[in-house]
């Protein structure tokens, strides 16, 4: 819904929360700009409606900016970034200026494509049409260049502690459901329902042994940002697709490819980042065969969020960035 606001000029500014990328696929699908912060740096007071004051600090999720131009991001992040009125007596937050100014400056990463998630032609010809670009202008792209991590590790290791923070929201009667059906799977079951049932039943000494597989890719991938700036890969699978309500969303399926593609599968692209908490902006990119918005998501160094930001906003004066939908 924000997303769609802002393209159809309806607002200037939104926020929204990411776990799973609803900041980001949002933005993909809508042509807009979003920002998905660095884990823990914006306070979560105030996004929910009374009782609820605040969300607990819940694992994975942020808190974070969309608008219809990259400079808009900055402008929100300067806003709600730091410590909320609770925290504040004890730390303050000073996130680092963008180190880089422009293109030649950067040397980044390009991902379009991965077996666990396998990405729409009509997506990665953005995204490749975009290499292009790039280093026309001067930045120094390598395409398939990427963190010294197994993504289907990576992908589980994310799902599994994905579930297990949004296990709070089950009833104790649904919690207990998990509890059966998650006794009945067979242990070479790897379908994205069997890793959501063992996440939401996770005891607490599982969920530290995935927390511990977590940091080690943290420390893989800061490795990778001492010789890349940026890592730029897909935010979704797919342009947008038609709405659906029936069955469990593992069951819906949309086309990828002339083949049908679980709706949850373009969740990899969500944890890939969010997972080792890593912020990510998605820029709009000019608009492929089907005439719909699709976009890149630029991932950096962790508290690097305005060296993301501002490479959007150098893509953005590239490709024209946000265009306004017919009759709008």
């Amino acid at each position: 819904g924000s997303a769609a606001a802002l393209a159809a000029g309806f607002s200037a500014l939104e926020f929204g929360s990411d776990i799973g990328a609803s900041i980001r696929n949002p933005a993909h699908y809508c042509g807009v700009f979003g920002h998905k912060p660095t884990y823990g740096i914006c306070s979560t007071k105030g996004h929910h409606v009374p009782p609820y004051d605040a969300m607990s600090d819940l694992d994975i999720a942020v808190i974070g900016p969309m608008a219809r131009s990259a400079t808009d991001l900055a402008l929100a992040l300067d806003v709600i970034a730091g410590a909320d009125d609770i925290d504040s007596i004890g730390w303050q937050l000073r996130l680092p200026p963008t180190d880089k100014l422009i293109l030649k400056d950067f040397r980044v990463g390009m991902l379009v494509d991965d077996p666990n998630a396998e990405v729409d032609q009509e997506v990665q010809q953005g995204l490749l049409e975009l290499v292009e670009t790039l280093r026309d202008a001067g930045a120094t792209v390598d395409l398939g260049a990427i963190p010294d991590i197994d993504t289907t590790d990576a992908h589980t290791t994310y799902l599994t502690l994905l579930r297990s923070a949004t296990s709070e929201w089950l009833s104790d009667e649904d919690f207990d459901d998990h509890q059966r059906r998650v006794a009945e799977l067979s242990t070479d079951d790897n379908s994205y329902e069997a890793a959501m049932l063992r996440g939401t039943t996770l005891g607490h000494r599982a969920w530290l042994h995935a927390h511990a597989e977590r940091y080690r890719q943290r420390h893989k991938w800061a490795q990778y940002f001492e010789r890349y700036d940026l890592l730029l890969c897909p935010a979704a699978t797919t342009v947008a697709f038609p709405h659906m309500h029936e069955g469990e969303r593992w069951e819906r399926m949309m086309s990828v490819n002339g083949k049908p593609q679980p709706t949850t599968t373009p969740l990899f692209w969500a944890g890939y980042p969010g997972n080792v908490y890593l912020p990510a902006t998605v820029a709009p990119l000019p608009q492929g065969s089907s005439g719909l918005p699709r976009g890149v998501q630029v991932v950096g160094p962790q508290y690097r969020d305005y060296r993301c930001i501002h490479f959007a906003a150098l893509i953005e004066q590239l490709t024209g960035g946000f265009k306004a939908p017919a009759g709008f």
